[in-house]
């Protein structure tokens, strides 16, 4: 590519951008007022969304643009070599190797699904996040090395390794509940953080992306972690709802999603 075409790129970035990042801030609202309806897959599956497809196929390719799509833009941003930017990179892929390569194979999947508008839904969602958030840290941000001994990064990363460890945890113990992959029963999950709340692993995944936003301290970083936050709040509060409605035993004291409070 030569001088002039590159010129061009930037310049049409330049609008790509900025109109992408209002559209993730849009997503917020949507998504605040969408979630009002549960998703309709996992124990709130249910029919009237249309054609479905398998739960570990959903799964990775839902979440398959965090990896690829981010690594692709990342490595055409002006900052791609410097250090900051690198590490940025790598924490963002370490949650999504997770997510799209190893947490699929986990679940107990045989005979679930889910409706292929919700998979299609997130696989967007996930393009648009990539993009901001890789454009954003190779690209516009200007991190330099001393980025890495600031206040807002120090306690991002803590943050971030704090809520994978949690979210990664709690899935363990929710996969656990299951005997063999033919168990189709739910049970009440213990230990930990489940005495007192329903979804710690929405909580860690929130944690998760609220550091992403201080280390990057960008609006892009913040409205992922206001997406996440729309997303997964309102399904915190309808898990914990199906939980004291199935279980008559649920302990009465478990707050939704933060202890003691909500």
């Amino acid at each position: 590519m030569g001088i002039e075409e590159e010129e061009v790129v930037e310049l049409r970035d330049g609008y790509v951008f900025p109109f992408a990042l209002w559209g993730m801030f849009v997503v917020v609202v949507l998504i605040y007022f969408g979630t009002r309806v549960s998703a309709p897959f996992g124990r709130h599956i249910r029919r009237g969304w249309g054609p479905s497809m398998s739960v570990r196929e959903a799964w990775i390719v839902m979440q398959s643009p965090a990896l690829f799509v981010l690594a692709l833009v990342y490595h055409h941003g002006q900052h791609h070599l410097a250090t900051v930017p690198h590490v940025l990179l790598r924490l963002f892929q370490l949650h999504y190797i997770n997510r799209c390569l190893i947490y699929p194979f986990r679940i107990r999947s045989e005979g679930k699904a889910m409706p292929i508008l919700v998979c299609v839904f997130f696989c967007l969602f996930n393009v648009l996040n990539a993009y901001l958030q890789a454009r954003w840290i190779s690209h516009y941000g200007t991190y330099p090395t001393s980025w890495l001994r600031s206040p807002q990064f120090v306690l991002g990363v803590a943050l971030f390794f704090l809520g994978l460890g949690i979210n990664i945890w709690a899935d363990s113990v929710l996969l656990s509940l299951r005997a063999d992959k033919h168990d189709r029963s739910y049970r009440i999950p213990r230990g930990f953080l489940f005495e007192y709340v329903s979804c710690p692993n929405y909580l860690g995944e929130i944690m998760e992306w609220f550091g992403w936003a201080l280390m990057t301290s960008s609006f892009a970083g913040l409205g992922f972690f206001l997406a996440v936050t729309a997303i997964l709040v309102p399904r915190a509060a309808v898990h914990h709802q199906w939980y004291l409605k199935k279980f008559s035993n649920y302990p009465a004291s478990r707050k939704a999603l933060i202890p003691f409070l909500y």
